[in-house]
């Protein structure tokens, strides 16, 4: 295997890394890292960056970039999504991100993201059951993509990110049951085009891909956060369930003690359980697989198979 590519994916939250090598059909992964950047703080209810959060992206992507100069010819791709392409000043952004970086970020559209993920999917699973249903959840948007033939049949970028919906509804501490409601009313409101596309279908399983799974997946198992590598692990409803009703009930303080939760995830991850235990109810789904594969792996699909 003598191809490295890195792919840096600066989302909403973070700012991920991703390097591996590939010969032909064969990939390994070299590393994994993310930073902190939280692009949605104060101006994403107004769909503007911050100085502030712009200051993290450089920082971010600096330290990427060190950890990523330790390999040999590299090939470097760098996307941005939700964040930066709903952005009023976006121009601005990457120009200042690449006149301190050199890096020319690469704004990608939510049809091109959903596309990502689930070709990154697809390098975890060899076969996806027809009619599962892929989401991906993120600060900015969430991704849906529903699979037939192990291909995607339909596909749609919502902009209700767990960044956004933390903004429009800040929630109580613990969050209350109006709280609750009012947020389970705002996801069921704006996934009209979900609820028509799969309307009379039954879906055999959700794949769930990117934080909020991840943070699931190692509060379940108990490890520390972003220890456990996973290829594909099935979530047992009854511990999805507890786990959900636990992270409702919480505060920000037993949440920061729980083994397993990811800093960043800790003002989140309620917002998050909540919209994927609306997805589970309304379209009464019995199966939930995790995976850690995801936009960035879908970068390398296409490299592997261009």
């Amino acid at each position: 295997m003598n191809k490295i590519l890195a792919v840096i994916d600066l989302g909403t939250n973070t700012c991920n890394l991703l390097v591996a090598e590939y010969e032909n059909t064969q990939f390994n992964i070299l590393h994994q890292s993310k930073e902190v950047v939280k692009l949605g703080k104060e101006g994403i209810l107004k769909n503007l960056l911050t100085a502030d959060g712009l200051n993290r992206a450089i920082l971010a992507i600096q330290t990427h970039l060190k950890e990523i100069a330790a390999y040999p010819n590299f090939n470097l791709i760098a996307l941005a999504t939700s964040a930066i392409r709903e952005a009023q000043n976006r121009d601005w952004f990457l120009w200042e991100v690449k006149r301190k970086t050199g890096v020319d970020l690469l704004v990608i559209s939510g049809e091109k993201e959903a596309d990502l993920i689930f070709k990154g999917v697809k390098l975890a699973f060899q076969n996806m059951e027809d009619d599962s249903l892929i989401l991906d959840i993120g600060g900015g948007s969430n991704e849906f993509i529903l699979i037939r033939n192990n291909q995607p049949v339909w596909k749609e970028s919502f902009p209700l990110g767990m960044a956004r919906i933390i903004s429009e509804i800040p929630p109580s501490d613990p969050i209350t049951e109006a709280e609750i409601e009012k947020i389970e009313h705002y996801f069921e409101t704006r996934l009209n085009l979900l609820w028509e596309q799969v309307e009379n279908i039954r879906i055999p399983m959700l794949i769930g891909c990117s934080g909020a799974f991840d943070t699931l997946a190692d509060l379940i198992d108990q490890t520390d956060a972003g220890t456990k590598t996973r290829i594909d692990q099935e979530l047992k409803m009854h511990d999805f369930e507890m786990v959900c009703d636990r992270l409702i009930a919480s505060t920000t303080n037993d949440r920061l003690q729980m083994k397993g939760m990811e800093s960043i995830r800790v003002e989140m991850i309620v917002p998050a359980v909540l919209f994927i235990r609306k997805i589970t109810d309304r379209l009464n789904i019995k199966k939930i697989v995790q995976t850690d594969f995801a936009l960035r792996e879908g970068i390398l699909y296409e490299h592997i198979f261009s």
